[in-house]
């Protein structure tokens, strides 16, 4: 696949002939929109990847904020993770049971806390229950690890700067959003939520880096679906979404194919198109 950070992408394989080891963790981090009628956490008690924990993203959140999932403070991370058995040294390994949206959330969150030996298991749950995988429906017991949570403010963005950035101009923007919403020609999923996109960004849908088994497009694919959007891959590149998920996949991507001045706009459109005093367009 030609991928400049190949150590972030394990296969089904990988992860099978390494889950015993005893510094790999396995984390479960499944979520869904409200309209996709699932409970992850039960799904989870039903059936997981032997020995993973259940990684809530909205539990492990600023649960003060308005807004969905947003990213906690240090300290409550690094709480959660070490209830998680989630420690210094530990190599991670996150999947989900969808499209790897909320897999690529919790990659980004525990990098962005200065975790960075963390993957996603490409193709996630559906591929290793496709290929007939090991199984388990009991949680692990996992023993508290220290985890050493430190913010790095250059892989988040703050509705303040992306404010500034609009006549600055320092960073390109990309929504990971359906073209639809992007063009304010589809509705919200959620109500109260004005329709189109933050002046002067562009849009390339999650859909675009992932093949139809949802794994991961070969380097020049995704390449090429920034690239057909506009994007200079040498220059700062901010994702943005409905609330900080699927722009998560868009920079895992970007981390793939090795463009290393990346970040996740937090509040994305949950935020940006809850407030009537932000500029938006068409």
């Amino acid at each position: 696949m030609d991928y400049a950070n190949p150590q972030s992408l394990v296969t089904t394989d990988w992860l099978a002939n390494h889950i015993s080891a005893p510094d790999v963790r396995v984390v479960d981090a499944s979520w869904y929109l409200p309209a996709e009628n699932r409970d992850p956490a039960t799904e989870y008690d039903e059936a997981h990847i032997p020995g993973a924990v259940r990684f809530d993203i909205n539990d492990i959140s600023d649960t003060d904020s308005d807004l969905p999932h947003m990213m906690p403070s240090p300290e409550k991370f690094s709480s959660r993770m070490r209830k998680l058995g989630i420690g210094d040294g530990n190599r991670v390994v996150v999947y989900d049971g969808g499209s790897m949206l909320a897999a690529a959330r919790a990659w980004w969150m525990l990098r962005t806390f200065g975790h960075d030996d963390v993957a996603i298991l490409d193709g996630g749950f559906n591929k290793w229950k496709a290929e007939g995988r090991a199984l388990e429906d009991l949680p692990p017991t996992p023993r508290e690890r220290h985890f050493t949570a430190r913010l790095n403010s250059t892989m988040i963005r703050y509705v303040d700067q992306m404010l500034a950035n609009i006549d600055s101009k320092k960073e390109q923007v990309v929504d990971a959003r359906a073209q639809a919403r992007f063009d304010g020609v589809a509705p919200e999923p959620r109500e109260g939520m004005r329709s189109g996109h933050i002046p002067g960004s562009v849009c390339v849908p999650y859909i675009e880096v992932i093949d139809d088994d949802k794994t991961m497009l070969p380097a020049t694919d995704i390449k090429q679906a920034f690239a057909s959007a506009g994007l200079d891959m040498k220059k700062p590149i901010v994702a943005t979404c409905g609330s900080g998920v699927s722009a998560s996949l868009l920079v895992f991507a970007l981390h793939l194919v090795g463009q290393r001045q990346n970040a996740v706009y937090d509040g994305s459109w949950s935020e940006w198109g809850g407030r009537d005093d932000l500029p938006i367009e068409p």
